[in-house]
């Protein structure tokens, strides 16, 4: 087959890449139909004997002219990259062009370059920031093949996180539903960030989030998919899970050898312990709309932040039916402190004052005793009256008005004797207050948690103090005595 005009054309014109050809004075002599259509041109006459300072394509066209000039002294370049303006919009292209010769002198040069701004806006989301998923991993969930029939996979994902973003993490929710498929849905909040902002930057909050959504994505595998509902709230959706046995399971390696939660954070010098508070229901066992499922879980973390945090909480319609979560949310440190003064005022007498407060502790901070030591150096329980441990080295822990032990390797070296006492009754953490006023030490007030790295929050030292203070002041007043 011979090589005819008409061949010719065939051949270019359908090629996918844009392809051109100039005189020796870079003026256009002819293109291709992809160059047409890319540009949005009906026909080439509108730049047949022009330049591309004269189309006004480039913001700065002195690269493309100095290529140009090089390649009609007899040089080729290959895949340079650049920038052009297409309809008012920055695209990145490559471009390769030779020089044409006839009878031994160049008379022009011919050219090829494609669109690769797609690509390059996918590489630097690589470079930049992590992605948890492909194309062909969601494709498997109908609702993102559809999607993606129309949608480049990066308009699916937070562009921090990597993991899908809030929009289409409940759009595939409510997918889930419309078709009736069984999922278990969940909202992770993470425990004091916050906190980790203020102290380390947002850079820190930053690669804290992106480590436990990778860890997350992780997780789920193939199961199912993370998402981020906003902020330090991320979300869960699996596709597998749906008895309790089961979600116990997925949850308790998640807060366990999984290294989810619970695990440390590098950034720079520091090594941050992050933790999170998770609550979960499941469809259609726990409710038959989105509205009530989303409500359940909301519940069921809110119930979990009241427990003290750095925990899971799984729906169960006998225990969470009847939280309100006004009273979740909204019940404060003042109306605790009022509760408290009527409580202590009512008994005479440190240990019915102690035992009178332990009612509402217990509710608040959800953890079975609470302990207390004076000058003697014994610690007594609230709850139980046979428990006495020799804790004479306390005061070598704390040298402030609160001590927040997360961990009681913290304490082992300063107090081993507090540590051994805290140990022997199973406890994990500890929440310790002085009970004095001014420079004065009465003793000190012990609320535990059998829990490893429970986090302490405000409003819980801040109960703990008013009712430590409000002890020392009735020794003072009412010449209450702590038991030696």
């Amino acid at each position: 087959m011979e090589m005819t005009e008409s061949l010719f054309d065939n051949i270019i014109n359908t090629a996918q890449d844009c392809v051109f050809w100039k005189d020796k004075d870079r003026r256009f002599v002819g293109v291709n139909q992809a160059f047409l259509d890319f540009y949005g041109f009906e026909s080439a006459d509108i730049l047949i004997g022009k330049t591309d300072e004269d189309m006004g394509w480039h913001n700065d066209p002195e690269p493309f002219k100095q290529d140009e000039l090089r390649v009609l002294a007899g040089h080729s370049t290959y895949k340079v990259a650049g920038k052009c303006v297409i309809r008012g919009e920055d695209r990145d292209i490559i471009a390769t062009k030779r020089p044409i010769y006839e009878n031994g002198e160049i008379v022009g040069l011919v050219g090829s370059f494609m669109d690769v701004t797609d690509v390059t806006k996918r590489q630097k989301m690589h470079d930049r920031n992590q992605v948890m998923y492909t194309t062909a991993g969601l494709r498997k969930y109908p609702y993102f093949d559809k999607l993606l029939d129309e949608l480049p996979i990066e308009e699916l994902l937070d562009p921090l996180t990597g993991i899908v973003s809030r929009k289409y993490a409940i759009g595939f929710a409510h997918s889930l539903i419309a078709s009736g498929t069984p999922f278990t849905f969940a909202i992770v909040d993470l425990d004091n960030f916050k906190y980790i902002n203020d102290t380390y930057g947002h850079r820190a909050g930053d690669v804290v989030l992106t480590d436990v959504s990778a860890k997350l994505a992780g997780h789920m595998g193939a199961d199912g998919i993370a998402g981020r509902f906003g902020g330090d709230e991320l979300l869960l959706i699996d596709t597998k899970h749906f008895s309790r046995a089961d979600k116990e399971s997925v949850f308790a390696a998640m807060y366990g050898d999984a290294g989810v939660l619970r695990s440390h954070v590098v950034v720079d010098d520091h090594r941050l312990f992050v933790t999170g508070t998770t609550g979960c229901a499941t469809f259609p066992d726990d409710a038959a709309d989105y509205d009530d499922l989303f409500s359940k879980i909301d519940k069921t973390l809110y119930y979990g932040k009241r427990k003290g945090r750095n925990c899971f909480v799984i729906y169960d319609d006998d225990t969470h039916r009847d939280l309100d979560m006004k009273k979740l949310v909204k019940q404060g440190v003042y109306t605790n402190m009022n509760s408290l003064m009527v409580q202590l005022g009512l008994e005479t007498g440190f240990e019915n004052r102690l035992r009178a407060a332990m009612s509402l502790v217990q509710e608040q901070f959800h953890i079975a005793d609470m302990y207390y030591a004076g000058h003697s150096g014994l610690m007594y329980s609230v709850i139980d009256s046979n428990i006495s441990e020799d804790v004479s080295d306390i005061d070598m822990a704390i040298d402030d008005e609160i001590l927040k032990v997360s961990d009681l390797e913290e304490i082992r070296d300063t107090s081993p004797k507090l540590y051994a006492a805290l140990k022997k009754q199973n406890i994990g953490s500890a929440l310790i207050i002085r009970i004095g006023l001014n420079m004065e030490t009465d003793g000190y007030l012990i609320c535990t948690d059998q829990r490893n790295n429970r986090l302490w929050q405000e409003d819980e030292c801040g109960i703990l103090y008013f009712i430590a203070k409000s002890l020392a002041a009735h020794i003072r007043l009412n010449k209450d005595s702590m038991p030696e």
